[in-house]
């Protein structure tokens, strides 16, 4: 016991030591050098180079515990820790990053455990300037090392990190390597089952990111959704002189707004806009905006609009409007493996457009930068949520301290998108007290944030109840302000007929939001309407669920699953899904189900029924 007790003491030290720095907001428009390309890698899947094969202690635990002046780790492990001559980076392989590794190559297409990767590069730091690391994704635990010293670690498999690697950098010859482990485990979120491709390795972009030595670490603008007349917001600096004058500009309305930081380096502002334009999907209209704090100046491109609720209806700048939805995977079904392109992006929204959509429902975790950014830009849209997800361990606090820094990185990072509307906490969660707790904490946590935006989760119905009458009796639904359930009538539930029989108890105050419908279909296998797996069978169960949603007074929205067939190891019916979940109105080779006519011509209906005149 006593054992046990000095791990759990020594691996609590060690993440003190090696936590990640403050996200550098808008990484995505500051200066960086990219380190994309080909990495070496090494598989590792009994972890001989990160744990000690007799007690299983990370050496990285081990060495803290010793009060080591510097963390015992260098890129020689492979060769020297290890004291064997089985490894070396040199002479490894070679991997593309960004990108998963199941999907580059065959021998990995299930692996999950540690991978290592190393890339040498040079840098040239200029004067006292700082320099980070930056990550948009890794999957799922990533530990970094630098030049034989340990810069950080990081938990969550969809969220931006980053690390100050100031003290650590070489004009020459720098090494960075990384760990990465994808396992699916109890305490991690998600846990061991999900119902798509665990994909693991470095997915995003990785990219060093040299700044000032006071610079711009975080900003808030929109409009104050109380006086939108007005816009409101603060920056945070960080760095070596907190207490300077910070400028705002709006060029195009001819804003320029000066702030003084308090000694926190935090400053809020209050700047009055009567001439803006407001975001539309219709009109997206964005503008460049920029921030200067010495010689740091950071750019952005921001829309401002308001959301709101009103009894049942949405306000969107204080026009009642009906989302017009689909829910999708971060992934493109035409390359196989984790979307991670602008390109990749362009052509998952592309096709939601050709939908008519204006909504889109980001599955089942944070979603490329790539993606609210381009809806920013083409008028979409967006609820954005996190991986909180079936079996989620409620009573563990490491669990819950995953979670929620995986939901503050989300919302630091997209708060200024015009296109984001709902943060979503919760995906089909079991009804538990503890699991109560656990997703009101969340919810304090994005208000605490931002409370421009709805808090939401995709709730279930009385699922397992065939009774005829409909109600979502989850607790939580009191606690959102848009009630959204999961419900598949006429797949897992009885036949397409059955929507016809059924009738829905809902409260009358809040809008309603059906988060997920639908059902599978191989592309062009055909037969009549009854026969499962068929286009004519989900063409035929979305007719019907149409009819039946139309009933509902209070339906404001919809996202049915989903645009694409994505992977998934849990769905291997031989012939019909093959590792692939068939729900998708578009096929993994890009074509088209009937289904996908049938929404697309009541989203032509919706559009008509909720049109408005935009403001000028």
């Amino acid at each position: 016991m006593k054992n046990v007790i000095f791990a759990l003491i020594a691996t609590s030290l060690c993440l003190k030591s090696f936590a990640q720095d403050p996200l550098l907001h808008n990484a995505y428009h500051r200066a960086s050098t990219s380190l994309n390309g080909n990495w070496k890698f090494v598989i590792d899947p009994y972890e001989t180079g990160y744990r000690n094969h007799r007690n299983w202690m990370p050496f990285d635990v081990m060495e803290s515990t010793k009060n080591s002046a510097r963390p015992y780790y260098t890129d020689r492990v492979i060769e020297e820790r290890w004291d064997r001559v089985e490894y070396n980076f040199n002479t490894s392989d070679e991997i593309q990053v960004p990108g998963d590794w199941n999907s580059q190559d065959r021998m990995l297409l299930y692996y999950e455990g540690s991978i290592w990767y190393r890339t040498l590069f040079d840098y040239d730091l200029e004067g006292d300037n700082r320099l980070f690391i930056h990550f948009g994704a890794a999957n799922y635990q990533a530990d970094i090392y630098l030049n034989g010293n340990k810069v950080g670690q990081h938990l969550g498999g969809f969220d931006p990190f980053n690390f100050d690697i100031t003290d650590h950098i070489k004009a020459k010859g720098n090494s960075l390597v990384v760990r990465v482990d994808n396992r699916r485990e109890k305490h991690r979120v998600p846990n061991y089952t999900t119902d798509w491709w665990n994909y693991g390795g470095i997915t995003r972009d990785v990219d060093l990111i040299e700044v000032p030595s006071t610079y711009i670490q975080d900003y808030s603008i929109q409009l104050d959704p109380a006086n939108p007349r007005e816009i409101k917001g603060y920056v945070k600096l960080a760095g070596k002189a907190l207490h300077r004058k910070v400028t705002i500009r709006i060029a195009e309305l001819g804003l320029q707004h000066e702030v003084d930081t308090d000694e926190t380096g935090l400053a809020s502002f209050t700047i009055s806009a009567k001439k803006i334009k407001r975001w539309y999907p219709e009109r997206p209209k964005l503008y460049a905006v920029s921030l200067e704090a010495g010689t740091d100046i950071l750019k952005d491109r921001i829309g401002f609009r308001t959301i709101e609720t009103k009894g049942a209806d949405i306000l969107l700048n204080g026009k009642s409007i009906f989302l017009r939805g689909i829910s999708l995977h971060e992934e493109n079904p035409l390359q196989v493996g984790r979307a991670r392109s602008l390109e990749d992006a362009k052509l998952l929204l592309g096709w939601a457009k050709e939908l008519n959509c204006n909504f889109i429902r980001l599955a089942h975790y944070p979603h490329n930068e790539n993606m609210p950014r381009l809806a920013d830009e083409m008028g979409l849209l967006l609820w954005e949520e996190i991986p909180v997800y079936w079996g989620i361990d409620y009573e563990n606090p490491v669990a819950f301290d995953q979670a929620r820094s995986q939901l503050e990185a989300l919302v630091h990072r997209d708060k200024n998108r015009a296109s984001v509307i709902v943060w979503s906490v919760a995906n089909e969660t079991p009804e538990v007290p503890s699991r109560l707790t656990f997703l009101r904490k969340l919810k304090e946590i994005a208000t605490a944030i931002d409370d421009t935006r709805f808090i939401s989760a995709a709730l279930e119905r009385n699922e397992k109840d065939q009774q005829d009458v409909v109600k979502i009796p989850d607790p939580f639904a009191s606690e959102v302000d848009m009630i959204s359930c999961n419900e598949y009538i006429g797949w897992y539930a009885g036949l397409p007929q059955k929507c016809a029989e059924v009738t829905w108890q809902l409260p009358q105050d809040k809008p309603f939001f059906v988060s997920e419908f639908g059902g599978g279909a191989l592309y062009n296998h055909h037969g009549d309407s009854l026969t499962r797996w068929t286009e004519e069978y989900q063409e035929y169960l979305y007719k019907e669920q149409i009819k039946m949603l139309k009933k509902i007074p209070t339906l404001r929205g919809m996202t049915p699953w989903i645009l694409a067939d994505f992977r998934s190891p849990r769905r291997n019916l031989p012939v019909i899904q093959d590792g692939w979940n068939r729900k998708g109105l578009i096929s993994d080779g890009g074509f088209k189900k009937k289904a996908f006519y049938i929404l697309k011509a009541y989203y032509d209906e919706m559009e008509k029924r909720y049109a408005y005149k935009i403001d000028n």
